[in-house]
């Protein structure tokens, strides 16, 4: 009988295991978006505009979007970025990020079919657009850190391999 509870504990341990490597894992998935502060972290499910075209189109004459959901715009190489909201129905945050997942620059609440162009900065890499508002209500804002498969793991802030 003594052995039933220590088969219990090693089999406990394994099941635990696989779990963090499971979130691990799920946390660098293509349409899955992380971000993380000390006070915290977020996670959007993402479409992943990775090319001119997809890109081009973004978010344009959508009527709504998931509170979880966003779009992630991702760039061959860093870049001077700048976007405008032209056909484009609902309100968006747009967060402007380094090669190495840091963002830069949050823009709250464009306005929908505005054609002013916003700026992102100097040598952006990727940008994630969500719902307007959000991004205020997290606390997102500059320091941040995402994780996503796009930033390239050598110079990533928060690496796909670390532990949340």
């Amino acid at each position: 009988m003594g052995n039933g509870g220590k088969s219990v504990r090693v089999m406990a341990a394994v099941v635990l295991a696989g779990l963090a490597s499971t979130a691990a894992a799920e946390s660098c998935r293509e349409d899955v978006v992380m971000l993380r502060s000390d006070a915290g972290t977020a996670r959007f499910r993402v479409e992943v505009a990775d090319d001119k075209a997809e890109r081009a189109q973004g978010l344009m004459n959508r009527e709504t979007m998931s509170m979880s959901a966003g779009m992630l715009f991702v760039y061959p190489e860093p870049q001077p970025v700048g976007f405008w909201m032209k056909n484009t129905l609902i309100p968006l945050d747009m967060i402007f990020m380094d090669e190495t997942g840091t963002v830069k620059k949050v823009h709250h609440e464009a306005q929908p079919l505005d054609e002013s162009p916003i700026f992102g900065g100097q040598d952006i890499l990727a940008v994630l657009e969500i719902n307007g508002g959000l991004a205020r209500k997290i606390g997102i804002r500059e320091g941040w850190t995402m994780r996503h498969a796009a930033i390239d793991q050598t110079k990533a802030a928060w690496p796909c391999a670390e532990s949340q």
